[in-house]
């Protein structure tokens, strides 16, 4: 393979400005980090802790294996919705190692909101089922919660991806033979007490732990019979009478550690083999990106640029690298994964995209992973493009990427705009993994083009009407007002907060934690494609 050689002087004017920017950018994004990890009320940490229970960071730490990485996901879920307090939705969800092999976790914060699931943890609850059924992870659940926030039911109850849909991927997960386990160390209650009883293993913590369909206010409700959260839905009942609960935990502790012993006897499947390399660094610092990345997203940035921090070596076998320039494709190695890049070096164009098909193809054949470095204002557009067929052109290469069946994942390290946003992998065309960068932004189109747009429709309107257009003055209100919603509508924290990513990235950490989520995919089988000819496009 061919070393990259890099064209950034890093002593530029330009390069320190960027570096600086971004690095206010790094700043705020730590700042948010840390609040959604830390900022709680000391009333809740006093409540919670005087029951005997654990944090749910300190449960994690008892629960992970010492010195290994943990890849979280969605922490900024629900950033800035209901009262700003709804930190990470309730829930801290990722990837860790837990007896030596990758599971998933999904741990309620009891300390927010006494762990009640609002609208947004149910879709992150949601998600983390998805990625353990996508990479065949065992699921491991720390449940503490007060169940449902009632105030807001109507948008977690009866709709397809609303709560029941959780119990509906338990159902599937065990078809499936992924092994789930929950530890019952809070209430369990409503329809969240399906989350044991549906599961292949759970260890139930004596007095703080209590599984039921209705809890104590709900029965004397109903049947007027005056009962404690304990003697309805104590360990002693599930463990003894009902046989819901498996095994009896003393506390928090003693719960993580059976959870490890189970874990621990758990058969050990062989990952999908892929033709590894020895690991390198890459020959350039991946903090140097802070540089390279500019301010603004309208001035471009080689995406060769970004590849040379990231992959092994910074070696790169590049693809037609005469041919579709704006789009470049090629091989390199991650961690010492094998994967195939495609990152966007300008608008994508008819070539652009018939090299993007053929490269998919080409890797999904061989059962090589794909990363997509997004970056990207979408497809061109104009009388003749259309008639050379840029339409059609657009829809092979959307195809390839829906159909591709090796993992498949997706940095947004600068604009996600428009269809662009489905060609290059985004959110719909279910990547394993999706993640932005600070400075990222997506949505249909810009804010400038966007105001453009409807103030031209508005005037088509007037004029059809029999009125006159819109003045100069009324027409930059209205382009103002526009600009400023999309702005706020487009940028990564509005994206994250809604769970349409997995996370902001520090640029520096993209290449281990793009390592991380190779490693974890490999858990799962990568299908033999239905044996078609590779076409040139």
């Amino acid at each position: 393979m061919e070393i990259l050689e890099t064209r950034v002087d890093t002593n530029s004017e330009t390069y320190r400005e960027n570096k600086r920017v971004m690095e206010e950018r790094l700043e705020k994004l730590r700042s948010e980090l840390k609040k959604a990890r830390d900022d709680r009320s000391e009333k809740a940490y006093n409540r919670h802790t005087s029951q005997g229970k654990l944090p749910v960071r300190k449960r994690l730490e008892l629960l992970l294996d010492r010195n290994t990485p943990f890849l979280e996901i969605g922490p900024l879920a629900a950033w800035n919705m209901y009262d700003k307090r709804v930190h990470g939705a309730g829930i801290v969800g990722g990837i860790g190692i837990v007896e030596g092999r990758e599971v998933l976790i999904n741990a309620n914060d009891a300390m927010i909101k006494g762990g009640t699931i609002y609208p947004m943890g149910v879709k992150k609850s949601l998600r983390l089922q998805q990625i353990a059924m996508e990479n065949r992870l065992p699921s491991i659940g720390l449940v503490d919660s007060g169940g449902a926030f009632l105030p807001l039911q109507s948008e977690i109850f009866p709709d397809a991806q609303n709560g029941g849909r959780i119990f509906y991927n338990q159902a599937w997960m065990s078809k499936m033979g992924i092994p789930q386990i929950t530890a019952v160390m809070g209430l369990c209650t409503a329809g969240g007490a399906y989350i044991p009883a549906m599961s292949d293993y759970v260890v139930h913590v004596k007095k703080t732990g209590a599984i039921f369909l209705g809890g104590p206010p709900l029965v004397r409700a109903a049947t007027g019979e005056v009962v404690t959260a304990d003697e309805l839905g104590g360990a002693q009942v599930h463990c003894q009478q009902s046989g819901v609960s498996d095994f009896m935990a003393e506390d928090d502790a003693d719960a993580i550690s059976m959870i490890r012993q189970i874990v621990h006897r758990l058969p050990r499947p062989t990952k999908h083999p892929l033709t590894m390399q020895a690991v390198k660094e890459p020959l350039y610092d991946p903090k140097e990106l802070y540089g390279i990345v500019p301010q603004k997203l309208s001035t471009p940035v080689d995406c060769r640029e970004i590849i040379a921090r990231i992959v092994d070596g910074s070696e790169f076998m590049e693809f037609k690298s005469m041919y579709g320039s704006t789009l470049v494709c090629g091989w390199a190695y991650i961690h010492g994964y094998p994967v195939g890049i495609l990152g966007n070096n300008g608008i994508l164009f008819s070539e652009s995209a018939k090299k993007a098909t053929q490269f998919i193809q080409l890797c999904d054949r061989d059962k090589i992973p794909l990363v997509f470095l997004q970056n990207i204002n979408g497809f061109i557009i104009g009388k003749q493009y259309e008639a050379d067929g840029i339409t059609k052109d657009g829809h092979k290469m959307v195809a390839a990427v829906s159909l591709a069946q090796v993992p498949k994942f997706t940095v947004v390290t600068g604009g996600s705009f428009g269809a662009g946003n489905y060609a290059m992998c985004g959110r719909a065309y279910s990547p394993r993994f999706l993640w932005m960068w600070p400075n990222s932004q997506v949505s249909v189109m810009g804010g400038e083009q966007a105001a453009d747009v409807m103030i031209s429709v508005k005037n088509d309107q007037m004029v059809r009407m029999g009125m006159d257009p819109l003045s100069a003055e009324d027409a930059a209100s209205l382009k103002q007002g526009i600009v400023e919603t999309s702005e706020e509508e487009s940028h990564a924290y509005y994206s994250s907060s809604r769970l349409w990513d997995d996370g902001i990235l520090d640029p520096a950490q993209t290449r281990d934690v793009l390592g991380l989520a190779l490693s974890a995919s490999l858990n799962a089988p990568i299908p033999d494609v239905d044996g078609s000819c590779v076409f040139r496009m």
